[in-house]
C-alpha cells in the first residue's frame, strides 16, 4: 500500500468536503444541536402532573387531600371540577393527565375508624408515565394516611414494620438524562457515520469523477482507506466534540477511561463505516443513499435497548440484537461515563464489536472491490 497516494486522497476528501461554506457549519453545529435536541426531549423524568380534581365532600379532611397534593411539587391541579363528567372531558381532551374524585362520605367513613375510598382517574394511553403517576399519587396519600392516623388518634402507634435503606449506584438521583445521554451519542455518532460515509462514494458517482480515479495507479484497498480515513477523523472529531458538550452542558458523570471510549468508538467505525460502503455500492443517487441509511438506523436505533430494554422482547427478536453494533456500544459507552468499569468488565463487549466491524467491513469492502473491476 502506497500511503502518499492514501495521504493525498485523504487531503482531496478533506479539501471537497469544507469546499461547500453551507457545509462546514453544519458539520459542527449539527451534532450539537442534535444532542441538545434529544437530551431535553428523551426523558422519563415525570415533573409536571396536571390534575383535575373534584371535592364532592368539602371537609377539612378533604381540604387535607388537597394540600396534599398542592404541596407536591410533582403534581399541579390545574381544574376543580363541578361533576364526573367534566372529568372525563378534560382527560379525553387532555387538558389533564389525571383526575382524583373525593366522594361525599369520605370524611364520614374515616371518622368511623373505616377505609375510605377516592377515585384517581389516569390517562393510560402513555401507559409507561401513567404507572409512574399512580406511584406518585400513591406515596402522596399513603403519607397523608401516616399524618391523619396520627391526627385521629393523638399517640404513637408502634408496630413491626421493614425499613428499607435503599442506595442507588451510578445514578444516586435517578436522572433519566444521566442514562439516555450517552446514548445518543452513540446514536449520532452512528448516523453521522453512515451518512458521511455513503455520500462520500455517491458524490464521485454524481459528479463523474469515480472512473477517474478507478483509473489511476489507486489500489482498491487504498482508494477505500482514502475514502474511509477522513470521516473516521471526523467522527472522532465530533466525538470529542458531542462528550464534552455532554459532560459541561447535561452534567452527565465521566467516571471512566476515555482512551477506552475511544477504542470502543474505533471499533464500532468498522461496522458502521462497512454499512456505509455497502450502501454506496447499493445506490446509485443521494436521495438513494439517504433513504437506505435510515433503513439501517431505525432497526439499529429500535434494537439497541436504547429506550426499550432488550429483555423485555420476544425471544426472536433478541436473537436478531446480537446483530447490531450499536447494543454492544451502549453497553460501553454507559459503563464508561457512569460506573467507571473498564476491559476487565467489557471485554464480551468489545470482542463481538471487534467480530461483527471485521465481518461487515471485510464483506464490504469485498463487494466494494467489484465494482471497481
Amino acid at each position: 500500500m502506497n500511503w502518499i497516494r492514501v495521504k493525498e486522497l485523504v487531503r482531496k476528501e478533506f479539501i471537497q468536503l469544507f469546499r461547500d461554506k453551507r457545509t462546514r457549519p453544519l458539520i459542527v453545529i449539527s451534532p450539537l444541536i442534535q444532542l441538545i435536541i434529544f437530551g431535553y426531549v428523551v426523558t422519563t423524568d415525570v415533573r409536571d402532573i396536571r390534575v383535575a380534581l373534584l371535592d364532592q365532600c368539602r371537609t377539612p379532611e378533604s381540604r387535607q387531600i388537597i394540600d396534599a397534593f398542592n404541596g407536591n411539587r410533582t403534581f399541579r391541579i390545574t381544574r376543580f371540577c363541578e361533576y364526573p363528567g367534566e372529568m372525563e372531558e378534560l382527560l379525553l381532551r387532555r387538558k389533564v393527565d389525571m383526575a382524583v374524585k373525593i366522594p361525599p362520605d369520605f370524611s364520614a367513613t374515616l371518622r368511623k375508624g373505616k377505609t375510605a375510598s377516592i377515585q384517581i382517574l389516569v390517562d393510560g394511553s402513555a401507559s409507561n408515565m401513567a404507572a409512574v403517576r399512580i406511584a406518585y399519587t400513591m406515596n402522596v396519600l399513603q403519607q397523608f394516611n401516616k399524618r391523619f392516623i396520627h391526627e385521629l388518634y393523638a399517640r404513637t402507634m408502634e408496630y413491626g414494620s421493614v425499613n428499607a435503606r435503599i442506595r442507588t449506584w451510578y445514578n444516586p438521583n435517578l436522572d433519566s438524562r444521566n442514562f439516555y445521554v450517552p446514548g445518543i451519542v452513540a446514536f449520532l455518532i452512528m448516523l453521522l457515520t453512515l451518512l458521511f460515509t455513503s455520500m462520500a462514494i455517491i458524490r464521485e458517482k454524481e459528479s463523474g469523477t469515480m472512473e477517474q480515479l478507478i483509473v489511476t495507479p489507486l489500489k482498491p484497498s487504498e482508494l477505500i482507506m482514502g475514502k474511509t480515513i477522513p470521516y473516521i477523523i471526523l467522527v472522532e472529531s465530533q466525538m470529542v466534540l458531542v462528550t464534552v458538550f455532554a459532560i459541561l452542558w447535561f452534567d452527565v458523570p465521566m467516571k471512566g477511561s476515555v482512551p477506552l471510549l475511544f477504542l470502543a468508538t474505533c471499533l464500532f467505525l468498522l461496522s458502521t463505516l462497512g454499512i456505509g460502503l455497502f450502501i454506496s455500492t447499493v445506490s446509485s443517487t443521494k436521495q438513494q443513499a439517504v433513504m437506505t441509511t435510515f433503513f439501517f438506523a431505525m432497526p439499529f436505533f429500535m434494537l439497541s435497548g436504547f429506550v426499550f430494554p432488550i429483555a423485555n422482547m420476544p425471544t426472536v427478536v433478541q436473537w436478531f440484537t446480537y446483530l447490531n453494533p450499536l447494543r454492544y456500544l451502549l453497553v460501553i459507552i454507559r459503563g464508561i461515563f457512569l460506573k467507571g468499569i473498564g476491559m476487565e468488565i467489557l471485554w464480551p463487549q468489545f470482542l463481538a464489536m471487534t467480530i461483527l466491524g471485521i465481518v461487515v467491513f471485510s464483506g464490504a469492502v469485498n463487494r466494494f472491490k467489484k465494482r471497481l473491476d
